[in-house]
């Protein structure tokens, strides 16, 4: 498993093959260049943060994070299980949320702790973890750059990330599905670096999960 506070291994040669390939990204790179992508070391906690922050505020969903860091202590599939639906929706979590939590909790305690995550290919990682209720493609695809630092990652669906590329590339025009991919193939083996950048663009503090 990649440890806390590890930086990819392929940054530099990623930044290096973007910069050389495309000028509009070499600019946002040159602008927004540090601090780079990296891994909470923890994908059990990430995957239950990513939980947390679905369809609320950034600054809203850290406040219920504090929250439930502050009830359940280390951020376990134990801690988690010893507590009751209603002491885990005390800290902010909806009805759903906790039921969410709770069942990544269990399937984490009976199998996915014992996975060997980083043999295993993209694809592969991506369907245990949709198989999860409340996890959909985009919390898979989040877990994929932020805990297991996947190069090749383009989260098609995230908001930033769109808003990024339609800033720096059609002048904050709409850009389709269609012409979003057409772009992002430009980044290829390293999608992850450009999604980073394009979240660099929209937002001066780097995201984090």
């Amino acid at each position: 498993m990649v440890e806390a506070g590890a930086y990819p291994d392929w940054w530099e040669q990623a930044k290096t093959e973007l910069c050389n390939s495309d000028s509009a990204i070499a600019k946002v790179i040159a602008d927004r260049e540090e601090p780079p992508l990296t891994s909470r070391g923890d994908l059990f906690a990430t995957l239950v943060k990513s939980i947390v922050g679905q369809q609320i505020s950034t600054k809203a969903a850290a406040a219920v994070w504090d929250r439930l860091c502050d009830l359940v202590g280390p951020m376990t599939d134990d801690s988690i299980l010893l507590h009751t639906h209603e002491e885990l929706r005390s800290v902010g979590l909806s009805n759903r949320k906790a039921e969410y939590i709770v069942g990544i909790a269990q399937a984490w305690k009976d199998e996915l702790h014992s996975l060997d995550w980083d043999s295993m290919s993209d694809e592969d990682i991506l369907e245990k973890l949709i198989a999860l209720r409340g996890v959909g493609r985009w919390t898979a695809e989040m877990i994929l750059i932020f805990s297991l630092l996947r190069p090749d990652i383009f989260p098609i669906d995230d908001i930033g990330v769109i808003r990024g590329m339609e800033l720096v590339y059609n002048s904050r025009e709409t850009l389709s599905k269609s012409q979003l991919n057409t772009i992002a193939e430009k980044w290829r083996p390293y999608r992850t670096l450009g999604s980073w950048y394009m979240w660099r663009m929209i937002d001066p503090e780097p995201i984090e999960y």
